[in-house]
């Protein structure tokens, strides 16, 4: 588990092993965890060009997709990433999380331990305010779950900005509708919800998932950011790897069937998968309804999702589940593509092999790639900046100093701050990939402090630029820098988070600037 708030303290020189990426995106289906089975598409009724055609689709879309499965009648008939993304990374998850969140919550209920029906404040009377408004007073558990609390705005922005506990921060706000009458999207409420399961547990969510959910289900590689209090976020944070995603949608298709286990009621996931209130206004997959935390799609099927793209989409009219990661900007694109391409593919028997087509998608699955090129591939070219350590002028991340040294395949840049020292080695128009979680030596925002590997590639431009492209491949974002060495003996570094260059959540195009002085 990691807070946002709890940095890893890295002393010492940090030297990150590293390889270049030639297979990263390749299926093996040997590989697969014991709990997950492989058939060809055609056996399941599944046309491999449909399959064909979406991560096509998917490929020119001006989007940036991470990994692709799909899972039908129990098989795993596609699993695709983009390098430097590979099966082995957990992913963040965003409000993905929320699912999961839920699903502790009808554990809980399947337990004993807590009711739709039981009053927020009544695990809270520590936390109250001095007076308890008529509306927070009717607050329940299903209003929470529902999205229905009664406010008006999201609550976890505040939540996270008090110096005071995030639940006493949640009561005490403002809450202008009554109960049940009018859905927000809050993530304030899907925490208040893990803080509820520490209440009646005695534990965290992860840990009281841990023995029902993840241990049963193979997930052995979850972490869930806390709170300062102690809390999993509930709302985001957790982080699982795209095969613990179809897993966990194949266990809510199973209707809390597992194996030879019932780990959460069909009682429970067919309420909490059924709409309880009117979403948002429109045509599209978020107007659709809202259950326990999660989502209704447009073509009649559930999901569970999270920003920039993380998708559990559940189909039990077909038998199937999907599981997607990316950083997408535009998330509604990305499911019409999934309906386009996909839906028209599934059919209800068993069809033909079609070993062409299959062989087609596999070279197709093994060769995905977010585009590494950033310019030229020449060691040659910066010759002002190559091999010169420069002082930094004063930021916010206390890196002191900077070194770049490169050779015919690629180089390192080299951080330093007091007893600290970070390397950061990188490809020439290639993925080249660490092997050690790092913090991000640029974090600027709440969103990219997790630990991850990370995935570095360069390229240059003339004798005086260096592009460099980070990647946080357990963390999603990533940052470019820009080099450039307006005389041998001054470096300007621009710094562009992947969100900004995206235009993502409406961060603008802001980049920062540092000064090296060799």
């Amino acid at each position: 588990m990691y807070s946002r708030r709890n940095f890893i303290q890295q002393s010492g020189a940090i030297v990150l092993g590293t390889s270049l990426l030639p297979s990263f995106g390749s299926f093996d289906m040997n590989s697969l965890p014991r709990t997950l089975s492989y058939a060809t598409p055609e056996s399941q009724g599944v046309s491999s060009e449909a399959i064909v055609q979406y991560l096509k689709a998917a490929n020119s879309s001006g989007l940036e997709h991470h990994s692709f499965m799909l899972l039908r009648h129990g098989k795993v008939i596609t699993e695709a990433y983009w390098r430097p993304f590979s099966k082995d990374h957990i992913h963040t998850l965003y409000s993905l999380s929320k699912s999961f969140t839920s699903t502790a919550i009808g554990m809980a209920i399947g337990e004993g331990r807590i009711k739709l029906t039981d009053k927020v404040i009544s695990f809270f009377p520590e936390l109250l305010p001095e007076t308890v408004s008529d509306n927070l007073a009717k607050m329940e558990i299903r209003h929470a779950l529902h999205m229905a609390t009664g406010h008006t705005k999201d609550t976890i922005g505040p939540m996270r900005e008090a110096k005071v506990p995030w639940v006493k921060t949640f009561l005490s706000l403002p809450i202008e509708k009554e109960p049940g009458t009018h859905f927000l999207y809050n993530t304030g409420s899907s925490y208040t919800l893990c803080a509820i399961i520490n209440k009646v547990t005695g534990m965290n969510t992860q840990a009281y998932l841990t023995p029902r959910l993840f241990k049963p289900l193979g997930i052995t590689q979850a972490d869930w950011e806390v709170s300062p209090d102690g809390v999993n976020l509930g709302g985001y944070g957790l982080r699982v790897t795209t095969r613990d995603i179809i897993k966990f949608g194949q266990l809510y298709l199973q209707k809390g069937k597992w194996k030879d286990q019932s780990l959460l009621s069909e009682s429970y996931i067919d309420d909490a998968t059924t709409s309880h209130i009117k979403s948002n206004p429109g045509d599209g997959d978020w107007s659709q309804g809202y259950g326990y935390q999660f989502w209704r799609c447009k073509p009649g099927f559930y999901r569970g999702d999270g920003a920039f793209g993380q998708f559990c989409v559940v189909m039990p009219q077909y038998d199937a589940v999907i599981a997607v990661n990316s950083e997408s900007k535009d998330m509604q694109k990305q499911m019409t593509l999934l309906w386009e391409n996909i839906l028209p593919g599934i059919k209800d028997k068993p069809m033909s092999e079609n070993k062409s087509m299959q062989n087609q998608l596999t070279d197709l699955s093994n060769s995905l790639s977010i585009d590494p090129t950033l310019g030229e591939k020449s060691n040659d070219a910066l010759k002002n900046m190559n091999g010169k350590t420069y002082k930094l002028s004063g930021n916010v991340w206390g890196w002191q100093s900077i070194l770049i040294q490169t050779n015919k395949i690629g180089g390192k840049i080299t951080l330093n701050k007091n007893n600290e020292k970070l390397e950061l080695p990188f490809g020439w128009n290639a993925w080249r990939a660490s092997t050690l979680p790092i913090h991000n030596p640029f974090a600027t925002d709440y969103r990219s402090v997790v630990p991850s590997q990370v995935a570095i590639t360069a390229g240059t431009s003339g004798n005086d630029l260096l592009k460099i492209r980070l990647k946080y491949t357990e963390g999603i974002h990533g940052d470019l820098l820009t080099i450039k060495t307006s005389d041998k003996n001054t470096m300007d570094i621009a710094l562009l988070s992947s969100l900004a260059e995206k235009g993502l959540n409406n961060a603008k195009e802001n980049r920062i600037g540092l000064i090296g002085k060799a």
